[in-house]
């Protein structure tokens, strides 16, 4: 299961995506984010729908693989559908009463769970592409670009944006060491599937201690070896290869607005 985890890893290629440039990137991908909460009847979400495979074929990333990082959600995408199936007021559909309580399953309600489960899938697939097609170092490079204007108020853009690069790029290395002290664990005979949820939390504390350890040991390493390489921060710090606009970026814009344009089109239609 943690294996499977494809937020943070990083996928060489030579595709459009792994070209356009990493500011370009992060920016369409908050866009791509507040685009797929905008919407609301199903018209609009074929259109997103064909926009995001587009995307996911164009970058070269293998279908399996996304497919696969969607695994580690199921529990999350299953409690949501069943908290807005059971919680969202509407015409009653089918109902249970459990002693004093009468659990309803509403019209209203499965359709706000099928869309939430929708946007969550979209959300883990869009966003995961901007860490698969990109760099750690551009990562670092397009965060900071973004954030320099913030160093007139004395905020410090480039140690933000590498400790955001590097908690992202430790998630696939956590769920990794995770998979394999788990793995040790159920040889030595502990069982982390049955039982009630205190035995199963009881279970997970030889997973937690050898967990936290490795992490403090990895970042010890990490620091080490950033000390060594005489790192002291953004200050006056020059960069080998400049990411300037180019014409797949100006590409990618405007395919990006025709996108968002045309959705937004199919919203208003259709609420008149």
């Amino acid at each position: 299961m943690f294996k499977d985890i494809i937020i943070g890893q990083y996928v060489p290629g030579n595709s459009p995506l792994h070209k356009m440039n990493p500011p370009v990137k992060i920016i369409m991908t908050i866009l791509y984010i507040v685009l797929l909460f905008i919407l609301k009847n199903p018209i609009s979400y074929v259109v997103f729908t064909i926009y995001t495979v587009t995307l996911i074929l164009i970058s070269g990333v293998p279908f399996k693989m996304i497919l696969k990082g969607l695994k580690p959600m199921l529990w999350i995408f299953i409690f949501t559908a069943v908290l807005n199936v059971f919680m969202t007021p509407g015409d009653t559909v089918w109902a249970l009463k459990i002693f004093k309580f009468t659990l309803k399953i509403t019209k209203e309600g499965i359709e706000s769970g099928s869309l939430m489960v929708i946007r969550l899938l979209y959300l883990v697939m869009g966003t995961s592409l901007l860490t698969l097609t990109t760099s750690p170092l551009q990562l670092t490079d397009g965060i900071e670009k973004l954030l320099k204007p913030f160093n007139k108020i004395k905020v410090p853009s480039h140690e933000i944006a590498m400790m955001m690069t590097i908690a992202i790029r430790f998630i696939p290395t956590l769920a990794e060491e995770t998979d394999k002290i788990m793995k040790a664990q159920m040889a030595r005979g502990a069982d982390f599937e049955t039982g009630n949820i205190i035995r199963r939390a009881k279970a997970m504390i030889p997973l937690l201690v050898p967990l936290f350890v490795n992490a403090f040991r990895r970042a010890d390493e990490l620091a080490t070896a950033m000390e060594a390489r005489c790192y002291n921060g953004g200050n006056n710090r020059t960069k080998m290869k400049e990411t300037n606009m180019t014409k797949v970026d100006l590409g990618a814009s405007i395919v990006f607005v025709l996108a968002a344009a045309l959705i937004m089109a199919v919203e208003f239609l259709i609420e008149i």
